[in-house]
């Protein structure tokens, strides 16, 4: 039987992919899960994997091409007995049918009325996802837009009923939601975002320059950044902890978890901790939504960790971190760090964030001030830990101290509200047993 394989769901905010590696060829015999293609998104380079083994037959794909959500990447024959992983990302080759069937005799062809869109795009929103503007036109015809695209409109409070799409028959992409966006802002705003993209001055005068494209994943880095810098206020407060009785214990339990096939970090020991500690402080687990003048509280706590590989900063995330044991944690962590720096992460694992950690303990440094990676409210920033004179226990000790400094949305996170998670990660860290305690 034959099947043609597709591009997987992309992923919130995610409208597209670049081509930057084939891996297969036609004639190739390939097991299920092995990689298709490498596509570059605006979090990293990631491998598509095949729902199902057999025999190439058809690729669909080449080097450079850019693919939207469903698009084809390769026909394969299956091998017999064989049953695809994931149906929503198989189906059966077929010869192409018109773009306009004609309509039966006697009957109203309503799809004609339809802007032309992949059928997944097809269904239409219920009234209570759109805004009161647009519930009108749900009987009307189908807004051309992508899932994606719809979640990032309603995400910055865009009426996508109101947009110009650019696409083919209309159809709406985030871009097109970003310029709608930008006509809409006040002057002043306009002109802080026209800052961040002022035209760079003529450099050759002072001396030769060398120039090369950015990755997409540093482009659209980037321009990430810099929204969250725009959309969020963010403030920084700084705070160092005793870690001295925690690194014993990390170094007395190390041995224990390798055997359980994880690595036992301080970065490890920091998600689960912080994962306790944002369930007594929920506001830093939150997120803004200010076209609604809302907060959204989040039920799950998925901690992203910064990971530092050849193609820039990656952060995977451990999903659910506070039902996770330390050990559990540990293997995840792991096995996402070793996937991130070989390109084997998944998108899913790359989303869903609700706080952030980077820890550049391993490279140095004596503080820093994180960006908040908006939606997200919060990011905790950790240097490397020093040996120092501290007053314990009646007298000056040396004492393994380690810099923390949390940067904060200042919409929703207060000073008092920041000082006071800070203080209870620092009892959590000079306290290791408060972790069997406080879970």
């Amino acid at each position: 039987m034959s099947f043609t394989i597709t591009l997987p769901e992309l992923g919130e905010g995610v409208d597209s992919v670049d081509v930057v590696a084939v891996l297969v060829a036609i004639g190739d015999s390939i097991e299920e899960e092995q990689g298709l293609i490498e596509v570059e998104t605006e979090k990293a380079s990631v491998e598509v994997p095949s729902t199902a083994a057999g025999k190439i037959t058809e690729v669909h794909v080449a080097v450079g091409d850019v693919l939207g959500e469903a698009a084809p990447i390769v026909t394969l024959e299956a091998a017999e007995g064989t049953v695809a992983s994931d149906e929503a990302e198989t189906q059966p080759a077929a010869e192409p049918e018109p773009k306009e069937p004609a309509p039966k005799e006697g009957a109203k062809d309503l799809e004609s009325e339809k802007t032309q869109e992949d059928p997944k795009d097809a269904e239409p929103e219920s009234e209570a996802e759109l805004p009161p503007s647009a519930a009108p036109r749900l009987g009307m015809r189908t807004i051309p837009a992508a899932p994606t695209v719809r979640r990032f409109a309603r995400e910055v409070g865009v009426d996508l009923t109101q947009v110009a799409g650019s696409g083919p028959g209309g159809r709406i992409s985030i871009d097109d939601v970003k310029a709608h966006t930008r006509g809409l802002l006040s002057q002043p705003a306009v002109s802080s975002t026209a800052l961040a993209t002022a035209e760079l001055p003529n450099l050759e005068r002072f001396g030769p320059v060398r120039r090369e494209p950015m990755s997409k994943v540093r482009r659209l880095t980037a321009e990430n950044l810099t929204r969250a810098w725009l959309t969020a206020p963010q403030v920084t407060n700084h705070e160092i902890a005793d870690i001295t009785d925690l690194e014993a214990f990390r170094k007395a339990s190390k041995e224990r978890i390798a055997a359980a096939g994880g690595n036992l970090t301080m970065t490890a020991l920091l998600v689960k901790i912080v994962s306790s500690a944002l369930k007594a402080h929920p506001t830093l687990n939150a997120a803004v939504d200010m076209a609604r003048h809302e907060i959204v509280f989040r039920e799950s706590i998925n901690i992203g960790v910064a990971v530092d590989t050849d193609r820039g900063l990656l952060v995977p995330v451990i999903h659910d971190a506070d039902r996770k044991n330390l050990t559990e944690i540990a293997v995840v962590l792991d096995d996402l760090a070793a996937r991130a720096r070989t390109r084997k992460l998944k998108l899913g694992e790359m989303q869903g964030g609700t706080f952030s950690i980077s820890n550049l303990g391993g490279i140095g440094g004596t503080g820093f001030s994180p960006i908040v990676n908006w939606p997200e409210v919060a990011i905790l920033g950790v240097s490397r830990g020093r040996i120092q004179p501290e007053w314990h226990e009646g007298s000056f000790r040396p004492r393994l101290m380690m810099p923390l400094s949390l940067s904060y949305d200042h919409r929703l996170v207060d000073g008092a509200d920041a000082a006071r998670f800070m203080a209870r990660l620092k009892d959590a860290l000079e306290q290791p047993m408060l972790l069997a305690l406080e879970g």
